[in-house]
């Protein structure tokens, strides 16, 4: 993969973020912290899980210690929004400085359950925005399941848009 790549696949990633927090902003506050009993309970625990995620993932490609969050920790969609902005600004940052060699080195790292593998930094970054990808379209079947108004936030959808802005 090359650097122009994965800069375009986490352009994209934040773009959907965006796009998907935009949507929720405009929720009910019930809607928000509705237990429709799917992934991570409802829109706002599967909103803080994804946001968990990334910076998981992140804390293990800059070699610091992941934790995970806790959704009580963030009671609205503007705080999450908040860790969401700063996050995005340390990962592009990140893959602003990355290189093609330091994105197929092999990176180590631990689940949680303290089992090691090792994957080239690029599968992980891979993996990371598959993962958001596929929790977005989830809070999409919830928004639908709630009568709300939904957003496509596939990648070609981002292609397009970007393409007509030219």
């Amino acid at each position: 993969m090359t650097q122009n790549e994965i800069q375009q696949l986490y352009d994209y990633d934040k773009w959907a973020d965006l796009k998907l927090l935009e949507i929720i902003a405009t929720i009910t506050k019930d809607h928000y912290k509705k237990d429709l009993a799917s992934s991570f309970g409802g829109i706002h625990g599967t909103l803080v899980h994804i946001l968990s995620a990334d910076k998981v993932w992140f804390a293990r490609w800059t070699g610091n210690t992941p934790t995970f969050l806790k959704a009580e920790d963030f009671p609205t969609v503007e705080v999450v929004k908040k860790q969401w902005d700063a996050y995005h600004c340390e990962i592009s940052n990140f893959v602003r400085g990355l290189t093609e060699e330091k994105l197929n080195e092999p990176l180590s790292y631990n689940d949680f359950k303290e089992n090691s593998y090792v994957h080239p930094l690029f599968q992980q970054m891979q993996h990371k925005v598959n993962h958001s990808s596929y929790h977005r379209g989830q809070i999409v079947t919830m928004l639908r399941q709630i009568g709300e108004k939904v957003v496509s936030t596939d990648m070609i959808s981002y292609i397009r848009q970007k393409e007509t802005r030219g």
